[in-house]
């Protein structure tokens, strides 16, 4: 077994030990992240089929969002107190009860919209315990010149539920019902926790001295963003960032299920998320060497640009073409924001730090996905128009408010004063 601290010089050999069992985690995560893609496609186009209502497709994303964005905080100061592969393989493990009572009430003609809510709501709860630990346990076993690199994989094993989830779950959903879904995630969830913790047992760490109550740990997270003036604008910003992403992504799907099926949506969302995987191959490959500020605003604007082509015209081969590009753009916005948090804020704090970061940035996604649903049924109802092109006119203010979110951060000069001049880390 491996015994180390962040801080100890390792050997090479080592080093290449921790690097394999960082390589097996992010494989497990990359699996779970293909198990859920395909339960929230599944339920997502079942509940639109049933239903042709935007909003309770999104209702179903949101109720699936908010535990564990409530719960972020608390998560994440749980990660800083205890062992967090053990949360992680409690966060994967118990979160397929939620989705075994979903699969359940399906088989026995019970599965209501309300059925439903109740299994996302269950399985959004364990899961909150995922991410703090996850991020922060890269932290423990990796430097800080191999967190690009890392940023990139990571960002990789999560566009799996983009990339690979929407293509498979839309040609099983040809031949068979979502019920099938819901088993393959199941069997999911018993590989990631195997996975999770053979790493555990593999590579020891120290351990934590609790010295702080629960309450002051949490605090202490808070104080960290809020003395830290560009790190709490960051925040700010990804809040405004997450709002415009996610009325992209709740609406993207009626706009193509509008005037396509659920496998032209595969097709179509595969396509999309393709452009992650090639700028995370990107940054997996070469990292990135300086102007990190600079990457994120340019990042954030085509995003933008592409968010708003996107809803203009109803055509598979362009909106998977615009949405390609969008999502091409998110990994390099996702490393800058990494990295200009990991590199301003103490590594003993990381994980209570990333739960406040994660609930603060993240309240954008509860709007977009409490009001964009609503607004595109509202918005078609009002024109006469189908839901789809009612969702394009979300869509499209949402590309335009994205642009000026982009020439804001770069303005921003907290922001700019995280980057030292002359920094080179995140480089291979």
């Amino acid at each position: 077994m491996l015994y180390y601290h962040l801080t100890d010089k390792l050997s090479v050999k080592n080093r290449i030990a921790i690097l394999y069992y960082f390589y097996a985690l992010t494989d497990g995560e990359l699996v779970a992240s293909i198990g859920g893609g395909l339960t929230s496609f599944g339920l997502g186009v079942y509940i639109f089929q049933k239903t042709n209502s935007a909003a309770q497709m999104a209702t179903i994303t949101l109720i699936g969002f908010l535990p564990t964005l409530l719960l972020s905080i608390l998560a994440g100061a749980l990660a800083d107190r205890y062992d967090r592969r053990i949360m992680m393989m409690l966060g994967d493990g118990l979160s397929a009860i939620g989705v075994i009572f979903i699969l359940v009430c399906m088989l026995t003609g019970h599965g209501t919209f309300i059925n439903i809510c109740i299994g996302v709501g269950i399985s959004a709860i364990f899961s909150s315990l995922l991410e703090p630990a996850y991020r922060a346990t890269v932290s423990d076993i990796l430097t800080k010149e191999e967190f690009a690199k890392a940023s990139g994989l990571i960002s990789l094993a999560g566009s799996a539920r983009y990339l690979v989830s929407p293509l498979l779950a839309g040609l099983l959903l040809s031949v068979c019902d979502v019920s099938v879904l819901l088993i393959i995630d199941i069997s999911t969830f018993v590989l990631t926790v195997i996975t999770t913790y053979v790493v555990k047992k593999s590579i020891k760490v120290e351990e934590k001295k609790v010295e702080e109550g629960m309450m002051e740990s949490i605090a202490s997270g808070w104080r960290a963003i809020r003395h830290n003036k560009g790190v709490f604008s960051l925040v700010a910003v990804s809040s405004a960032l997450t709002l415009f992403i996610g009325m992209f992504q709740i609406l993207a799907e009626p706009m193509f299920l509008s005037y396509s099926d659920a496998k032209t949506l595969g097709i179509g969302e595969t396509i999309c998320a393709s452009g992650m995987l090639v700028s995370s191959l990107i940054l997996g490959i070469k990292g990135m060497k300086k102007n990190y500020v600079k990457t994120l605003a340019i990042s954030l604007g085509l995003a933008g640009v592409w968010i708003s082509m996107f809803a203009l015209k109803e055509n598979v081969a362009y909106m998977s073409g615009c949405g390609f590009m969008f999502f091409m753009m998110l990994p390099f916005a996702n490393t800058c924001l990494d990295y200009l948090v990991r590199t301003n804020i103490d590594e003993k704090l990381l994980g209570r730090v990333w739960g406040f970061i994660g609930f603060l940035s993240q309240i954008g996604y509860v709007v977009a996905y409490g009001v964009s649903g609503l607004l595109a049924d509202t918005i078609a109802q009002m024109q006469g128009i189908s839901v789809g092109r009612g969702a394009a006119v979300v869509v499209l203010v949402a590309g335009v408010a994205l642009i000026l979110v982009a020439v804001l951060t770069a303005s921003i000069r907290s922001i700019r004063q995280l980057e030292p001049e002359g920094e080179l880390s995140y480089q291979n």
